[in-house]
């Protein structure tokens, strides 16, 4: 009984034994496939239609995981948040972008990872949060119906009510400037045919004025050696004028100097008694001009004889 006893003994601790083995060995397991792997977050702006838990995840077209989870942000339901595996070695940088792609025109959406500077560090070292979040970028389809919303209001606006009343009262004015000139089409007639005439007078005009203006150069030209010979000559003789007279008044510096001393002192006093002179001069010729034969002869010009002072005795 107690032999049996042992063997029941032994034989639980070797399940016992098995069995933790078997815990370890899968613990080992798990931890070894953590350890390829690396959990990373990304939060769509934009509708996700057709992307699913399990859902490829490309590196530049690679496959490095797939999608894990997919939720709505609990403080912004307008976001999604995709979870991400991918492969621990997979480079993800802090400037790596995450964008939604469609495999094809009709086949299935998958997230496309872009970018990644080789010198820019890994998003796992920087981003000390639990999940490290990458940053997503707008894809083609919500490119284009963001072109297609931003056409849509630009065409709202200019096909407003406003726009359409002005178009057609521009078409009005284009009408009714159009009914002007067919009435007024002999007038245009006429005046295209004057306006062609001033152009032919205008030409003949500029034509005549070429050809003497040529006219004029070629004389100019022709006589311009002789004129820059005489003002060359011209220059050699004032300056030789120059040279001369530079010279007389070196030699008699000295001479205009003592005028200038001697000679404007005494100017004054011979101008007072020219002044005198002249005065002089005027009193005899008045003198003269009324009684010459007084001023002569010392004595009065006879008497002129006059029938009216005549008395007979």
């Amino acid at each position: 009984m107690e032999t049996r006893a042992n063997y029941v003994l032994i034989g639980a601790f070797t399940i016992l034994v098995t069995l933790l083995l078997l815990l370890f060995a899968l613990w080992a397991a798990k931890y070894s496939s953590e350890k390829e792997w690396r959990t990373y977050a990304v939060l769509f702006t934009e509708p996700v239609t057709g992307l699913t838990e399990g859902s490829s995840v490309q590196y530049n077209g690679i496959s490095v995981g797939t999608v894990q989870n997919l939720s709505l942000a609990p403080d912004d339901p307008r976001r999604v948040i995709a979870i991400l595996r991918l492969q621990a070695n997979a480079p993800i940088k802090t400037d790596t972008r995450a964008k939604l792609s469609i495999q094809g025109i009709t086949g299935s959406p998958f997230i496309q990872l872009t970018g990644g500077d080789p010198r820019s560090p890994l998003l796992a070292d920087t981003d000390r949060r639990e999940v490290p979040v990458i940053q997503t970028e707008a894809s083609a389809l919500q490119n284009i119906a963001d072109t297609a919303n931003r056409l849509v209001a630009r065409m709202d606006q200019v096909l407003s009510d406003e726009n359409v009343r002005r178009v057609s009262n521009t078409l009005s004015n284009i009408e009714s400037m159009t009914g002007s000139i067919a009435e007024q089409r002999e007038d245009l007639r006429a005046l295209i045919i004057n306006a062609r005439k001033s152009s032919e007078q205008l030409s003949a005009t500029l034509d005549n004025t070429n050809r003497a203006v040529q006219s004029v150069d070629r004389e100019l030209v022709a006589k311009l050696p002789g004129l820059i010979a005489k003002l060359d000559s011209t220059l050699t003789r004032l300056d030789s004028a120059a040279n001369n007279a530079n010279g007389l008044l070196t030699d008699n510096r000295a001479a205009i100097n003592s005028f200038a001393n001697d000679g404007l002192a005494q100017l004054g006093p011979t101008l007072s008694e020219l002044r005198s002179l002249v005065r002089d001069l005027r009193r005899i010729s008045d003198r003269l001009d009324g009684n010459p034969t007084r001023y002569l002869l010392g004595r009065d010009g006879p008497k002129q004889f006059d029938p009216a002072e005549f008395k007979p005795e």
